[in-house]
Order: C-alpha cells, then structure tokens, then sequence
C-alpha cells in the first residue's frame, strides 16, 4: 500500500502535527512602537494549549523536513470535513480565498512620472553618515551623496549612456555599488546585477539575454566584458585607495565633475528599472523586469514600513551589510530602501564571524540581516568570544531571509544573544523583496514564522490538485498580489504566464499556511530551484552543463538539505556503458563553467532518470532515492 503524502493528501491541516511544533516562553522586553514589547528568550517545545494570548507557531520546513511529514501524516487521519472551520478572521475571505495583510493599508504615491532617484532623496531625515567602508574606514555623508550620484550621471551620459541602455554591475558590495545604481538610474537607463563570481559563459548569457551596453566591474573582468561588446569599466575597492592605479582612471574620470550636469528624461513609474535574474519557479535563470514603481513600493511596504513599527528613529540605526547587493535581498536594503531613511551602513566585501564583531561593537551596529550561513558562523562566534559581556551590546535586532533558519540555530542564537531582537522575512525577486516580515511583541512572538504579509498584499494558498483556495491552517501553494509583483520575465512570455495568472496572482511555487493569527509559515517547496547559501541556483543551468560532457547520457540536479548552507547541489548522473567517470571528474567539469555557489558538490550515478510521460523529472523520487541511500 503507498504511504499517505501531504502531495497524495492535497491538503495539510496545521493541528495534526501541534505536538511537535515549537514556541518561546516570555522572556525579557523591549519596547517597540504603540507601547507593546518585543520578546527575547530561550525556546522551549510547545504544548498543544490554544488560547489568545498563547502565540503558537505551526509546522514548517524550517522544523520539520517534508519526509517527516510524510511519514508522520501515513498515521494521522486528515479528515477536512471533520476539521472545517467555521469561523474565519477578518484577514481571510472564504467567498475568495484571498488572505489580506493585517497591517493597514499604505497610500502608494500616485504621481506616473515618479521615478526611484527622486522618490529616495525626496524623503526628510536628519542622518549623518550613508556609507562606510569597513575594510579602509572611509565614509561617505548624506550631504555628499545626492551631489555624487549627479556628478556620476553626467559622467555617465557624456560617455554616451542614455535612457534605455541597460548597464551591468558586477561587482561585490562597495560604497560605490549604490552611487552607480542610482547615477544609471538618473539618466532612465537600466541596471542588471550580477554575482562578480559568475563564470564565462554565465556573463555572457546575461549580456546577450538583456543586451547589456556597459559594464563596471573589476579590472580583471574588463577584457572579458570588452570581447563580448561591453564598454566596461574598472572599479577601485575602496574610494580613498587604487587612486594612482592607472586601471581605474576612467572611474575617476566619470565622477570628477567635468561636465557638467547631465539632462534628465521623463521617467515613468511603469519604467523599467532594473533587471535581476532569477530561477523563478521552475527552469532555467529568467531576467525579472522591475520598476521604478516596483522599487517605490519595495521602499514604502518593506524597509520604510518595517522601520515605522519600532520606537528608536531609523537615522541613529547602523546596519551591518553583508548580503549582497546584487541579490534583491541586499539590493533592496542597502542600495535603495534605508538610504531614503538616513541609516547608516557598513559595508564587508566578504565575512568574516571575528571581524564582524569587532565592527558591530566599533561602530555600534544596531542591525544584522543575514542568511543562515552567517547567522551559523554568528553564534559560532559568539559562543567563542572570550568578552562577551562587551561585545554585541549594540546589537538590537538580527534578521534571516533568503532561505530557511533551523531551530537549533534559532535556539543556539538566543543562548548567546538573549538581549538581540530575531525576526525572519519572505521575498522573492519576483516580488521586489516584498512578501512577509515577523514582527514580535508582547502578546507574540513567532520566531519560527516567516511572518505578516505586508502591508498592501494579498495572498491565496492554492491546493496545487484541484486548484481551489485554502482557508488558514491548511497548506497549499503561497499565490501573491500587489504592486511590488514583477513587470514580466524578460523576453519570455511563456514564463510570465506560468507565473502570472490573469488576474495578476503571482504563482510562488512555496507550499505555505497561515496560521490562526495570520503568521506564514513555509513547508516546502513545489520549484525545483535550489537555495545554497541563501543563492538561487536553477537545476537546468546544471543539468545542461552536465548534460554536455560526452560520457554523460543523462542528468538531472536536485537539492539535498545541508545544516550549513541550506541545500547543496547533488547530480544524478548516467553516463555511458563503458565510461570510468567518478564523482572528482564531474564535479570539477561542472566547476570550470560556473560560479563557486554553483558546483556540485555530490554525485550519484544511476542507471536511470526518473520521468514522467511529458518528459519532466520527477525530483521527488529523486529525492527518495537519496534519502534511501542515505539511510544504507
């Protein structure tokens, strides 16, 4: 008889597993705005006592792998007709299906020639210092920033860029990295980023797929971008430094102020602004069209939003910036949201777990978003420190995103940072970062939960069979809608129309409940995509790759759970009868063509790909197949 599955069941219901769920006990306070109180404590496993004012978290990946559900749900009846709800919150309209946010509803500016640059600089604060370089100290003001970007623009528009073109940064976090987003924004033009760590081939299909005209990057990447038709620019690590290194004369000549100010065009909210790929949902890396509005709304739903809610005033914050500002995660923090708020933020090219602490405690860092790798080398460290009693006492609020936290970190964290405000976030490129954010207070505190949708946001959660909507406490598949949702995929419309129903909804792939507060909590995946080290990574790309060697017959790429990074890449190989390739020969065959994230760090060969009538590969039993050789 085959074992009962959450797929063969359809839907989940959130109650069946409260035994294993996890809560916190109230622990110390702290104060946030409207008087409640964020909560910091140790965690303990929770009982299956329901009241209002006990906050419990439900099932989610981040806890319980789906194999374990799975095998825990062939025992447990899933009687739906016995479990209906009758009753439903006012955040939920069962005539619909759709899931409103429970924060109030943000007044979008209406003005159609809007456009990032003046929305950001529009905004009021009294903040000192924008940027900082960690590794040479240099800093650069806020009264200094806007004049900056302007002298960049004209640089830019006299070297002949011009509304439309689309400039590519493939460059690591730097102080520069904002003030040439936003000076090639200025001019209408548009920004496609980029890891500096892609391969080749990787740049070069980007180029071709967007049609890239300019490029800044590292001096070594110059010739490689100028063979494949790029006019590309060198960009020095440091403002202060490389200033005598001939390499970088025409970065400097750009923002030198000879020429004047450059003209501005009209810019259109609907504009695109800027390009960034992702794997979407399933596939191969799409180019994801976002505007200036999309941007607009990135700001005002996500970073401002998220700041309103707490006492201290966001121009005394200090984030440390560690995630990438090539990722929508880094891009939407630290080039474009908290800057129209007056935080400050350090910047670390690469991190390091000692010398993050030393730059939390020397600048008084009050804000740490991170993915879960760094959140794991964080309390390593910490657990190391020999001063702690000195160290992190600036240190107000640690945020997660990107992929999902285990809760032993979650548990390790509080050991450690008992006094340090957690919350996690949902966001996709797709959806301009903007998604969910958790939110504790006095009454709850969540710290499993992805949390709250925000503000403006709609949400469906779709049985993924019979594609009807699900009321809270049953998983199904996370549809969202609101005017942080992409424009397009680039030069696909077959894509864009998987993704993007009629209506709008945009089709996540997440498997997701909400519970009976409306906390969001995520249980798998229906995407193939694979997150290493908080990094997309398409299974296509790979198997295409694979697929190239002339002793492999067939391939297919699937994800396997890590404690470190998340998932790690695993190829299941069929190579031709005779071949002698081992694990070494593909791995670093696929190595030589990819970014460092991208290699595969596991080999299985198999006789074998399992498919379905159409051709597509069945993962799951992929997956089965791995965790049964696991277990041998």
């Amino acid at each position: 008889m085959k074992p009962t599955s959450i797929i063969d069941n359809s839907v989940f219901h959130c109650h069946s597993l409260l035994f294993i769920c996890q809560s916190f006990e109230i622990g110390t306070q702290r104060q946030s705005k409207g008087g409640q109180s964020q909560i910091h404590s140790s965690p303990s496993f929770c009982s299956t006592r329901r009241s209002s004012n006990y906050c419990k978290p439900t099932i989610s990946t981040y806890f319980l792998p789906l194999s374990m559900a799975t095998s825990l749900s062939s025992h447990i009846s899933l009687q739906t007709s016995e479990s209906k709800i009758s009753d439903f919150p006012d955040w939920y309209s069962p005539e619909t299906g759709i899931y409103s946010s429970k924060h109030p509803s943000i007044s979008l500016p209406t003005d159609p020639f809007l456009d990032i640059v003046s929305f950001v600089f529009s905004h009021k604060h009294d903040g000192v210092t924008a940027l900082i370089d960690s590794s040479s100290g240099y800093s650069i003001p806020y009264s200094k920033l806007l004049p900056l970007i302007q002298s960049m623009a004209s640089g830019l528009h006299h070297l002949g860029v011009s509304q439309g073109d689309v400039v590519l940064l493939l460059l690591p976090n730097s102080s520069h990295f904002p003030i040439i987003f936003f000076s090639v924004l200025y001019l209408g033009a548009i920004v496609s980023a980029m890891n500096p760590l892609s391969s080749t081939f990787e740049i070069k299909k980007q180029v071709s797929d967007c049609s890239v005209r300019f490029a800044f990057t590292s001096l070594e990447k110059i010739d490689q971008l100028n063979n494949l038709g790029v006019h590309a620019i060198g960009v020095p690590q440091n403002i202060d430094f490389d200033s005598e290194n001939i390499g970088f004369s025409p970065f400097h000549e750009l923002n030198g102020g000879r020429f004047g100010k450059a003209p501005r065009p009209v810019i259109r909210q609907q504009d695109t602004a800027v390009i960034m790929y992702s794997s979407g949902t399933t596939g191969v890396s799409k180019g994801v069209v976002l505007t200036h509005g999309n941007l607009i709304a990135t700001v005002e739903l996500f970073v401002k939003f998220e700041a309103s809610q707490y006492e201290y005033s966001s121009s005394k914050n200090v984030y440390l910036a560690v995630v990438p500002m090539f990722h929508i995660y880094g891009l939407s923090l630290f080039v474009v949201g908290l800057l129209s708020l007056g935080s400050t933020i350090v910047l670390m090219r690469r991190f390091d777990g000692n010398e993050a602490v030393k730059l939390i405690d020397y600048y008084g860092v009050t804000h740490f978003p991170l993915v879960p790798p760094i959140l794991t080398t964080l309390v390593m460290t910490a657990k190391g420190a020999t001063n702690t009693e000195n160290s992190f006492k600036s240190l107000k609020q640690v945020s997660c995103g990107a992929a999902p936290t285990s809760r032993k970190i979650i548990e390790d964290f509080f050991q450690v940072l008992p006094h340090v405000d957690f919350i996690q976030g949902y966001g996709m490129t797709e959806t301009s970062a903007v998604g969910t954010r958790g939110f504790n207070t006095q009454k709850c505190h969540k710290y499993c939960s992805i949390g709250l949708l925000a503000p403006n946001m709609q949400a469906k959660v779709m049985d993924w069979n019979s594609g009807s909507p699900l009321p809270p406490e049953y998983y199904g598949e996370l549809w969202l809608k609101g005017p942080a949702i992409m424009q397009r995929y680039l030069n696909n419309d077959v894509a864009t129309k998987m993704a993007i129903d009629k209506d709008g909804w945009l089709r996540t792939g997440d498997i997701v409940c909400f519970d009976e507060d409306g906390y969001l909590y995520v249980s798998d995946r229906l995407k193939e995509i694979i997150k290493y080290n908080g990094y997309q990574i398409a299974p296509a790309d790979l198997e295409a790759i694979l697929i190239s060697h002339p002793h492999i017959l067939d391939a297919a790429v699937i994800g396997e759970m890590d404690e470190v990074y998340g998932e790690i890449p695993v190829a299941f190989v069929v190579t031709r009868h005779g071949s002698t390739l081992n694990q070494e020969d593909v791995m670093g065959f696929v190595a030589m063509q990819v970014a460092p994230y991208k290699k595969i760090r596991k080999v299985v060969f198999t006789k074998l790909i399992p498919k379905s009538a159409t051709g597509k590969i069945l993962r799951r039993e992929l997956k089965k197949l791995l965790s049964s050789s696991c277990r041998l």
